[in-house]
């Protein structure tokens, strides 16, 4: 072990490695000191010599340490070259295992799941682009689309079809079918970029990261969100072509963006009646119940 390596550090990924806050202690005396009694170890650890013999007789039966005949026994560490590709080996070994006689997952996966945080979000999305088999629609901001840019190259790699959908400037892989959007930077920060993802259309993934908040996506096969962001997308798909082909005729009937169709219907002022045209809705009311009124009069 290199001197200067901070110690906590040290303990901590050896740890990792499946021992114990003691047993990486006496690994670490020993790799720095060279061979020690137990004695000598505890001494310096502060810890008692039964605690400290127990630990050291774990790693003895790990093959991490080799022991002295006689006494008193000493201790010497086997070199981390050794105990690393030791370890590495019962890892495979155990992975391969476990991949053969677990049981596959057949359960459809229809209820929402949550992951919160940049690198959670970002590792969940390359790694399910990588399960693609047929297709990845993706919609994506020019910031994400770079990150992702290495699993977007993988996609077409494997014989997927890869629809992608930028808003700002973006460079995709070779292969990618592309519909860039303008960008427009009024978005609101705290709200961040959003996302989404629809995977063999069977895996839909949406998303926010960027603003105030942490990142955070949703994933669902749940048909009615996988068929939303299906329908979503390709009627962006549909817009993109119409821009196109007829850009300047559109922005002129409907303004950039159709605002104004948009606005048709989402500004409720435009949709409600005025206040004075109920007023003049109830005076002709009025009117027209004094005439009739007046001619039952004229009757009698």
């Amino acid at each position: 072990m290199k001197r200067g390596a901070g110690m906590e550090d040290v303990h901590l990924h050896l740890k990792n490695l499946g021992f114990t806050d003691l047993e990486a202690k006496c690994l670490h005396v020993l790799a720095e000191n060279g061979t020690q009694t137990g004695y000598e170890i505890a001494k310096q650890l502060g810890v008692s010599r039964s605690n400290v013999y127990s630990a050291l007789q774990k790693l003895a039966e790990k093959g991490a340490v080799l022991t002295s005949h006689g006494e008193p026994t000493h201790y010497q560490s086997v070199p981390i070259e050794e105990i690393g590709e030791r370890i590495e080996a019962e890892l495979q070994a155990s992975i391969r295992y476990v991949k053969a006689h677990m049981p596959k997952q057949g359960a459809h996966r229809s209820e929402y799941f949550s992951l919160e945080g940049d690198a959670k979000v970002i590792e969940r999305i390359r790694t399910e682009l990588k399960k693609a088999k047929e297709e990845a629609l993706c919609e994506l901001w020019s910031e994400e689309a770079q990150l992702l840019k290495e699993a977007l190259r993988q996609v077409p790699a494997q014989g997927v079809r890869l629809l992608v959908s930028t808003i700002g400037e973006a460079e995709l892989p070779s292969g990618a079918h592309r519909f860039q959007h303008g960008r427009e930077e009024g978005w609101q920060k705290r709200n961040g970029r959003k996302f989404t993802l629809l995977i063999d259309r069977k895996l839909a993934i949406v998303g926010t990261r960027g603003g105030d908040e942490p990142a955070l996506a949703m994933m669902t096969e749940h048909p009615a969100m996988v068929e939303l962001l299906l329908n979503n997308f390709f009627r962006d798909v549909v817009i993109h072509e119409l821009q196109q082909d007829m850009g300047a005729k559109l922005e002129d009937k409907y303004g950039k963006n159709f605002k104004k169709i948009i606005q048709k219907y989402t500004e409720m002022k435009m949709m409600d009646p005025q206040p004075e045209d109920v007023g003049k809705s109830l005076e002709v009311k009025s009117s027209e119940g004094k005439s009739a009124e007046g001619k039952r009069r004229k009757k009698k």
